[in-house]
């Protein structure tokens, strides 16, 4: 062997140890990375994959499915509905940012009639409604309405401090003209110091025997902290039941809300 070979030799020995102390570099480098939320891993103090434990994401085994109460269809005008699904979160420290659903019509024979589609946010803890307006459908008349949510929940905690800090009060309900041009008005508070961007605010009415027989809905657009406004609803025709109780609901997404 010689003195030349035996120095190329020690060059590709020198060269083979640098590759190998990068290789075990690289790949301890990765293995040791500290667990994330993000990894597609269950790790750290995870109770499922990137979910539970310090994770923001709730399990979908840790929490309980939205409950149905109740969903119906209510002429507005001949041929036009609005429709509301009444539902209750049984969880108290998590909502969903966004979720898909689908409202279904059927005539008094079963019979499909149409169908509405959208999305919506689940505030936490709570009994809250889902609500379509001027839902056309022809001269079919909806007796059966079906809701269901089209996707898997993706389920986020929010912390009870924000949640308890949240309020929004609503007060001074009246309902006038019921049997000729119905108007119903109210005082609605934001009783903290979070802006909220977006508010729906939904009305229900219920008779003697507690059934819902009408709906309505309005907007609210920057809502700041400590803000009242006096909200209306209105319909085109006469109600004709007894109203004993007037329900309203106000709805905005608590992970839009924020400190100004």
């Amino acid at each position: 062997m010689t003195w030349a070979f035996k120095r190329q030799a020690f060059y590709v020995f020198i060269l083979i140890l640098f590759v190998c102390a990068l290789a075990f570099l690289i790949i301890s480098s990765s293995t040791n990375k500290p667990p994330t939320c993000f990894d597609n891993k269950q790790n750290g103090t995870e109770t499922g994959t990137d979910c539970g434990g310090s994770c923001a994401r709730a399990c979908l085994a840790q929490v309980d499915k939205i409950s149905t109460i109740w969903v119906r269809s209510f002429r507005v005008v001949p041929g036009r509905y609005n429709t509301v699904a009444y539902l209750e979160n049984h969880n108290k420290n998590t909502a969903i940012n966004k979720i898909n659903y689908r409202f279904r019509f059927a005539d008094a024979n079963n019979i499909y009639i149409g169908k509405r589609e959208g999305s919506t946010f689940v505030p936490p803890s709570g009994k809250f409604a889902i609500f379509e307006p001027g839902i056309d459908i022809g001269n079919s008349i909806p007796i059966y309405t079906t809701f269901e949510f089209t996707q898997t929940p993706d389920w986020t905690t929010v912390s009870q401090e924000k949640i308890n800090q949240m309020q929004v009060l609503v007060s001074n309900i009246t309902l006038v003209d019921q049997d000729t041009s119905p108007k119903l008005s109210a005082t609605i508070k934001n009783n903290s110091f979070f802006l909220i961007p977006e508010m729906n605010v939904i009305t229900i009415l219920y008779d003697e025997n507690r059934n819902a027989v009408s709906a309505s809905s309005t907007y609210l657009s920057n809502m700041a902290g400590e803000e009242a406004r006096e909200i209306n609803f209105t319909w085109p025709e006469p109600i004709l039941d007894k109203i004993i109780a007037k329900e309203i609901i106000p709805l905005y997404n608590i992970f839009s809300v924020k400190l100004r």
